[in-house]
């Protein structure tokens, strides 16, 4: 029996989840389990782990269904436009950079300090893109630099 408490079903109103698409369920699964220490929920049709308060879900990508006609799943390639990411805060930027990069978690650069916090970016086994980051200015009211115009 499954344990309801732990699974993504509440009782009343809602929980947001991630889903994400992916080429190797249980690479995936063991990278959000060990790197973000997420707990295995259920290991496979889906997989899903939870990860602090949310729940990331994974599955091989596949064709349309009659629930989503017109629609196919699949993993990022190298050089895709990135359109969603998900972003994780945390209390020391810099413990979790060394901890995630000891399990061989690949960052795009070292933590840089924006002025409002304290950010970086690692990509998982398929290539999807997390920003990791930790607020710093912006508890004093210190944000960033608007960007710059196109």
């Amino acid at each position: 029996m499954v344990n309801r408490e732990r699974l993504p079903a509440p009782v009343e109103g809602l929980v947001l989840t991630h889903f994400l698409t992916v080429r190797d369920v249980a690479r995936s699964r063991a990278f959000y389990a060990d790197v973000l220490g997420g707990e295995i929920v259920l290991a496979e049709n889906p997989a899903i782990v939870k990860v602090a308060n949310t729940w990331i879900i994974m599955n091989p990508g596949g064709g349309p269904t009659p629930d989503k006609p017109d629609v196919t799943l699949r993993p990022p390639e190298p050089g895709d436009p990135v359109t969603a990411f998900m972003n994780v805060r945390v209390a020391d930027v810099a413990a979790f950079y060394e901890h995630a990069t000891s399990l061989g978690a690949r960052f795009l650069t070292e933590p840089i300090d924006r002025k409002a916090e304290i950010r970086c970016y690692m990509r998982d086994p398929d290539g999807h893109l997390i920003e990791v980051g930790q607020a710093t200015g912006m508890l004093h009211g210190v944000y960033a630099d608007p960007p710059a115009p196109h």
